[in-house]
């Protein structure tokens, strides 16, 4: 069970909130660092690394950070961290990678559910090219190409997908489905494999006389390499498919809490009410979240090509955040370690909404 100074520590992680995380651990010297949270069961290091957040990632290891603790498929802070640095290049290597491996290069082979170690992750290129140039030294792999071009692009539509909702909490939990990390890492460990079995091919075949291929082998292996390529693609159209599913659920879950959170917050003679309101009490759209993304939140689901009806939205997410009108409905209400922060937000809100009612008068 997370305890909630645990909790604590891993929204300061979260929140990339370096020396307010420096300063709880040197008041709680004695809070255990290596926990889980969530359904990944993700630690506090595994986030570090998948924020590309290497000061935090230090710090942590300062305090007893495991590198070895392992999530829900079996991946070590190492394994998140390389697989950024395959993404990112050698900076990343550099931030996450390096004090990593330094503090503990054990886990540089240890594998994780699929077999796959962060050794065998920092070298897919030189592995793959290696066994490639043995096999065809002459002309260029159009398969591994493709496989790379089709790992990329997943990456990148995970990212823009998923990468502003990574709570927990917002994605519907189906442990029977293939999410993306399951089919990421089976695409590798297949491909792996099927490398693997080449090189072996390729060893024994020149322990004796070589041979050319066959006209039935070369075609056999063409069918396969097609058949390959058929599944690859079918299966990335059914993830991007399943993500854009995702990400709408996603969005009208935070619009319908948010709706319900004005109603109950806001509802008529809310102002004679005696209870308090702290920031976290005030109904933002997106809690955490910029400005804009909050905007987005409160307009989901309305079509701006309707500019009347798009405009009449505007007009009542204008009125319910309007400075004046929210003072005069929750100003006396107000917690007052939080009132110039809320109040600031709301006019920064305020004026957005202002901007974006003036853009449709031009």
């Amino acid at each position: 069970m997370v305890s909630h100074r645990q909790k604590r520590l891993w929204r300061y992680v979260e929140e990339g909130s370096l020396l307010k995380l420096k300063s709880y651990l040197r008041k709680h010297r004695d809070l255990e660092v290596n926990f889980s949270q969530g359904r990944r069961q993700r630690s506090p290091l595994h986030l570090a690394c998948s924020r590309g957040d290497d000061a935090v990632l230090r710090l942590l290891l300062r305090h007893g950070a495991d590198v070895l603790q392992k999530d829900r498929k079996g991946d070590t802070a190492l394994h998140v961290a390389a697989n950024r640095a395959l993404k990112h290049g050698k900076t990343a290597y550099d931030d996450l990678v390096v004090p990593l491996k330094n503090c503990c290069p054990e886990a540089l082979i240890a594998p994780n559910s699929c077999g796959v170690t962060p050794q065998d992750l920092l070298h897919w290129m030189r592995h793959t090219e290696g066994a490639e140039n043995m096999s065809q030294p002459s002309e260029t792999n159009p398969e591994k190409e493709w496989l790379e071009k089709l790992f990329d692009e997943s990456m990148d539509e995970f990212s823009e997908t998923f990468g502003v909702y990574d709570a927990d909490d917002f994605l519907p939990v189906d442990e029977d489905e293939e999410d993306f990390g399951d089919w990421a890492d089976r695409i590798r460990k297949e491909y792996f494999d099927k490398k693997h079995a080449e090189a072996q091919r390729l060893a024994a075949s020149t322990s004796g006389w070589k041979r050319s291929k066959s006209k039935e082998e070369r075609e056999q292996e063409e069918r396969s390499r097609k058949e390959l390529h058929e599944r690859l693609q079918r299966e990335h159209e059914e993830y991007l498919a399943r993500a854009a599913r995702k990400e709408e659920e996603t969005r009208q879950g935070k619009k319908r809490r948010y709706d319900e959170k004005c109603a109950a917050t806001f509802q008529g003679g809310s102002s004679a009410s005696s209870t308090k309101l702290s920031y976290s009490d005030i109904p933002w759209p997106a809690p955490q979240g910029t400005v804009q993304e909050m905007l987005d939140v409160m307009l989901h689901g309305v079509d701006r090509k309707d500019v009347p009806l798009f405009r009449k939205m505007l007009r009542k997410q204008q009125a319910l955040w309007h400075p004046d009108k929210f003072a005069q409905r929750c100003e006396a209400r107000l917690e007052e370690k939080d009132k110039r922060r809320i109040l600031d937000t709301v006019t920064a809100l305020s004026q957005e909404l202002n901007r974006l009612a003036q853009s449709l008068r031009t």
